[in-house]
């Protein structure tokens, strides 16, 4: 999916989460792929029909409406769209008594397999988000003896899933005992943590074993190599480690400096992707190697033909993206609409207006 339609889905998507009902009253229609539309113009007029018998006045007049502008938007297309459409309508005023129904209409960028009619307080907006969730699933896994994260990174966004500690000091006083007893204690003690840093790896990961398509594990070289080649984790998990990388941190900023020192392993990733020409942008900031421009110059290098990459903050007015989104794509330019939900994506937006590029020549 081109990143300007995965942008404005997501943003649709986003938006009718926070749409509510004061009652049961916001339709829901989804339309399969190859459904005859017909089909459905008629469930929905039968629906009108149902609708007159519920007992509260202003709540069948909603419905009935809604339903009504769900026909009368039905009967622009003579078929079903190729992949399927999506169709959310209600009233979604906040004062009690008072009308405001709203239609937003989405055909699906890729093949719609359910069939839904749903009057509810809210969308039912389940199968537009599995279209944007990242199918391909990275498991990131940092740990020494103290402190474990398990996370996972889809898109341009990692998660943290679960972060454990051994309580483990590194000192230990005799009191009596033996030094080797001691060691054999902390290599207890060591053994036990890793065992859990596996179950809830496990825990994490082999639900979705499908769409995982790599592991990558960091740490102090002993800790993590120890967990990597011992049977800690689950076999099938095992095959999918893909990189093991020594790292200084194993908390949730381990997790940062494992995803920026598994670039290779990870290059497919959309994050990683961002991040790549980001720092390209910032280094020709420094060290002129590329020309570059950014904030409001951006518009004139897109006019001149000279960007070849373009980097758009999602926080962007919508109309802002759709304008240098078209103009780059008309000169070839690579186009990111990028999350600020990582550090370059957050200095696009706060320290260079949302707008950088890099350029195939310079400009004034």
């Amino acid at each position: 999916m081109e990143s300007r339609r995965e942008y404005k889905l997501k943003k649709l998507v986003n938006e009718l989460k926070n749409k509510k009902g004061r009652h049961t009253e916001l339709v829901t229609v989804y339309i399969p792929a190859g459904y005859n539309i017909n089909n459905v113009l008629t469930q929905l007029s039968d629906e009108q029909g149902t609708a007159s018998n519920i007992k509260s006045k202003s709540t069948r007049k909603n419905v009935t409406d809604a339903l009504e502008k769900t026909i009368q938007h039905l009967k622009l297309f003579k078929q079903t769209p190729p992949n399927g459409l999506a169709i959310f309508c209600g009233n979604i005023s906040e004062r009690e008594g008072v009308q405001d129904i709203q239609l937003w209409s989405v055909e699906s960028p890729e093949p719609l397999s359910v069939r839904i009619y749903r009057c509810d307080q809210e969308f039912i907006i389940e199968p537009l988000e599995a279209i944007i969730t990242p199918k391909d699933i990275y498991g990131l896994i940092v740990i020494d003896n103290k402190e474990a994260t398990i996370a996972y990174l889809k898109g341009s966004r990692y998660t943290i899933v679960k972060h454990l500690t051994s309580g483990y000091s590194g000192k230990h006083r005799a009191g009596g005992q033996s030094h080797r007893r001691f060691e054999r204690l902390i290599k207890e003690q060591s053994h036990e943590f890793k065992i859990r840093v596996g179950k809830y790896s496990n825990k994490a990961f082999l639900d979705d074993l499908k769409n995982l398509k790599g592991i990558i594990i960091g740490g102090p070289a002993g800790t993590k190599d120890d967990f990597v080649e011992g049977d800690y984790l689950n076999h099938e998990l095992k095959k999918k480690i893909t990189s093991v990388e020594d790292i200084t941190y194993t908390d949730e900023s381990g997790i940062r400096e494992l995803i920026e020192k598994s670039k290779k392993a990870l290059s497919d990733v959309e994050m990683i992707r961002q991040k790549k020409h980001m720092q390209r942008f910032l280094k020709a900031l420094i060290t002129p190697k590329d020309p570059v421009t950014y904030g409001n110059s951006v518009e004139n290098a897109v006019e001149m033909g000279a960007v070849e990459v373009l980097m758009l903050s999602e926080n962007l007015e919508d109309e802002v993206i759709d304008e240098l989104y078209k103009k780059a794509k008309s000169i070839d330019a690579i186009v990111e609409i990028v999350s600020d939900d990582f550090e370059e994506g957050f200095q696009l937006w706060n320290t260079f207006k949302g707008k950088a590029a890099i350029l195939r020549f310079p400009i004034e």
